[in-house]
Order: C-alpha cells, then sequence, then structure tokens
C-alpha cells in the first residue's frame, strides 16, 4: 500500500502532530493526496519544548492547514509523573485520548500518528497505548523508513526534513524519579542555551542535582573550546555540568 492509496480510502482524519519529521510528512502526504478534512492537533504539555509547537504551526502555515492546539496537563496524572518504566504508555494513552475527543467533536473518526517502519513497536510501551485507542500510522503501514521520509520531505520543501530526532524532556529524568514542572524546565532552558551556543543533536539528562550532557562525537571539541560558556549557561539551573565522554 502507498500514502495516495491510503489516503484515497480515509478521506477524513485527525493526526497527531509533533512538529517533528515523521508526523509533517504524514500531514503534507495527506494534502497531496486530497485527505482535505484532514486535522491536525497538537497536544502541549509539560513534556514537549517550545520548539516543537513553533514548528508545528510553521508547518501548518506552510501547508496552509489550521492547527488545532490543546492544552493538557499530564503532571496532573499520577500514573505519568510518578515515571515507572512505563510511562510512556500512560503519557501517549493520555495525549491521544485528548486527541480522540477533540477529533470527535469536529466529527472525526480516523486517528493517526507519525509512527514509521523503522520504529520497533517491541521495545515501545507508547505503541500499545495506540494500538488500543485504534491510532493507524499509515507510515508504518506502508513501509516508510525515516530515512525515506527525511528524503522525500526534503522534495516536499519541508523544513524539518534534517531535524533531529526529538524524545519528550520527561526522558531526561531516570525511570523511577518522580517528574516535576521544576526538573522540566530546567532541563528545557539549559537545552536552549545549548542549542544557542551552537550545540545539535544532544540531551541534557538529570542525574541528581547535575546535568549530564550528551553531545555527538563530532561535538566533543566544540564542549571543550566552550566549556566556560557552558558552565556559566548551566549553572543556575544544575549544581554541577558533567560531560558524558559516551558520544550519543
Amino acid at each position: 500500500m502507498t500514502l495516495e492509496e491510503f489516503f484515497k480510502n480515509a478521506p477524513r482524519a485527525a493526526l497527531g502532530l509533533s512538529g517533528g519529521v515523521d508526523s509533517s510528512y504524514l500531514l503534507y502526504a495527506a494534502k497531496k493526496y486530497g485527505a482535505a478534512d484532514i486535522l491536525p492537533i497538537f497536544v502541549k504539555t509539560q513534556f514537549q519544548p517550545e520548539f516543537e509547537l513553533r514548528d508545528a504551526q510553521r508547518v501548518c502555515e506552510l501547508l496552509d492547514t489550521k492547527l488545532e492546539i490543546i492544552e493538557l496537563d499530564i503532571l496532573s496524572f499520577p500514573e505519568v509523573a510518578r515515571n515507572p518504566a512505563d510511562r510512556c504508555y500512560y503519557c501517549k494513552r493520555r495525549i491521544f485520548s485528548a486527541v480522540a475527543e477533540a477529533a470527535k467533536e469536529q466529527g472525526c473518526e480516523l486517528l493517526l500518528d507519525g509512527t514509521n517502519a523503522s520504529d520497533e513497536a517491541s521495545d515501545r510501551p507508547g505503541m500499545r497505548a495506540l494500538m488500543e485507542l485504534s491510532v493507524r500510522s499509515p507510515l508504518r503501514e506502508c513501509g516508510l523508513t525515516k530515512a525515506e521520509i527525511r528524503s522525500l520531505a526534503r522534495e516536499a520543501g519541508l523544513f524539518v526534513w534534517d531535524k533531529p530526532a526529538y524524545a519528550c524532556l520527561a526522558t531526561r529524568l531516570p525511570a523511577g524519579e518522580t517528574i516535576t514542572k521544576d526538573a522540566l524546565e530546567r532541563v528545557e532552558k539549559a537545552e536552549n542555551a545549548l542549542y544557542d551556543l551552537g550545540f545539535r543533536d544532544f540531551r541534557v539528562r538529570v542525574f541528581a542535582s547535575a546535568a549530564r550532557v550528551q553531545l555527538k562525537e563530532r561535538q566533543m571539541p566544540l564542549a571543550l573550546e566552550r566549556r566556560e560558556e557552558i558552565l556559566s549557561e548551566l549553572k543556575p539551573y544544575f549544581e554541577a555540568v558533567t560531560l558524558d565522554l559516551e558520544a550519543r
């Protein structure tokens, strides 16, 4: 099956839009192949940094599509905030339940997400939630891999085609450690600071009261060159700042 065939048989759908390359390309494909009633929905929680929302808005502007934004206090759900090993299952279920509710209000029953054929279902608790809620993943169903989607997105002129994969802010805290709004805000501010210093595709992970910075190997020299600036920017948020020598 191709995406064109999929959308010819699914003229109306709601899409959970994350601002990443996968769901953005899926929105483009839906518009290209005739799903005129596609409804992109961005669920804003404490786990999504502001730049993800901005990217989702830019994509929708580019594709002349109205974006629906839902505010969801994800930390109000104890099963999410306590951060168990399968936290992603509970989080994804809450998020797509919100998507389903918003879609139903507009008479739309088919729910879509941007999971692709490179994503391993066996080790992703979130995929179990998607299956339980009958969310379909056209990119995966059509056998499109991450590399293929990036290439197609580039051909389509989508600015997110080379955007690094981004795991939500909750992944920066160790499993079993309660997630707080303060911890998430400190991580987001620290990562914004590193981005402004020229770093790309990195993580700031919380380890006790310290920040553990994970970089790509090619950016290790830049970290040493800008060591003082990194410390100056991150120390307001963490008692200690460390560099993980096991490159991402």
